[in-house]
């Protein structure tokens, strides 16, 4: 099923993603239809233009109508061979064009939608500039979860139609042991449970030396590594409540978190972080750790924001019986 109306037009639920006709944006098109299918979610596909500031500045009216025909049959172009790529999905599809800035677009859009998805360079250029900052403005603000995938999945899979590596078995999720962790934790979880996968929960620990010059030297790095992993039981616990039939594996790693879950992307289906942790104040759009997986990850990332998921308040109640035993 297409359908092309402007994005303002009406309200878009399902998956949503944004396409700029790059290589990236294809293979994010690729992903966005599987897992469309996968949910049994509507698949939007959207594009959205702009025109340059010189060019609107130095143009009378007419020539500026003129250059905003243009760039938007680009755009139009962008979507319709888009539209061809995904033929014989069964997926239901739609189809949006939209003049405004790509990151704007994307995230009034993600108010309503499930899932946002884009790649993380898109083409240069003034008709462009579509998903290049996209992919690191979006999932800053998005109101949903936001998937980005990378430049290393379109080399990987020459063929965009292709399964998933063999090699990928497995969702990750990055944990700290604050709030804004279990949400991405719980996201995580639902999308392992749909894909009847292993969800991999990784502490990474800095070693004390490195991350803190004023931490005493009495201070053992391995009895810290130890309290994270009784912190992780206690919370695969409060998960397996709610998650019954959920395969989990945990590991507490010693290293920094970007280095290990870049490394963990390697041979994850998804890697999910949320989008700030611990330690940053509250005026910061995206932790360093969300930041430094998605310029680096081997595969797609999840970016969950804040939630106010009921589950999450139940989570107290197992650390003061692990406190009482």
């Amino acid at each position: 099923m297409s359908d092309e109306a402007p994005v303002a037009a009406e309200k878009i639920e399902g998956i949503v993603v944004g396409v700029d006709g790059s290589q990236q944006s294809k293979c994010a098109l690729r992903w966005a239809e599987r897992e469309a299918v996968r949910r049994g979610s509507v698949l939007n596909i959207v594009s959205a233009y702009t025109i340059p500031v010189f060019a609107a500045s130095s143009m009378d009216a007419g020539y500026s109508t003129l250059d905003d025909d243009l760039i938007r049959g680009g755009a139009e172009d962008i979507v319709r061979q888009a539209r061809a790529d995904l033929e014989g999905s069964t997926a239901t599809i739609r189809t949006y064009i939209e003049s405004g800035d790509p990151s704007g677009v994307l995230l009034d859009l993600s108010q309503d939608a499930e899932l946002v998805v884009v790649g993380t360079r898109g083409r240069g250029g003034f008709v462009g500039r579509l998903l290049g900052s996209v992919s690191s403005a979006l999932p800053a603000h998005s109101k949903c979860p936001t998937v980005v995938v990378p430049l290393a999945m379109a080399k990987e899979q020459e063929d965009a139609g292709a399964a998933v590596a063999s090699d990928r078995n497995c969702i990750v999720v990055g944990v700290d042991g604050s709030d804004r962790a279990r949400s991405a934790v719980l996201a995580a979880a639902d999308a392992a449970m749909a894909g009847s996968l292993t969800l991999r929960l990784i502490c990474a620990v800095p070693p004390m030396g490195a991350a803190l010059a004023w931490m005493p030297a009495t201070v053992d790095q391995e009895a810290v590594l130890e309290d994270v992993r009784y912190q992780m039981s206690v919370g695969t616990k409060w998960l397996a409540s709610h998650y019954p039939d959920l395969k989990m594996e945990t590991d507490v790693v010693s290293g920094p978190p970007v280095e290990v879950l870049i490394r963990e992307s390697e041979h994850a289906v998804l890697t999910v972080t949320g989008s700030r942790g611990r330690g940053g104040f509250t005026g910061m759009l995206l932790g360093s750790t969300s930041q430094g997986v998605l310029h680096h990850s081997k595969g797609p990332v999840m970016v969950v924001p804040d939630s106010e998921d009921p589950r999450l308040e139940d989570r107290k109640d197992f650390d003061t019986r692990a406190q009482e035993q």
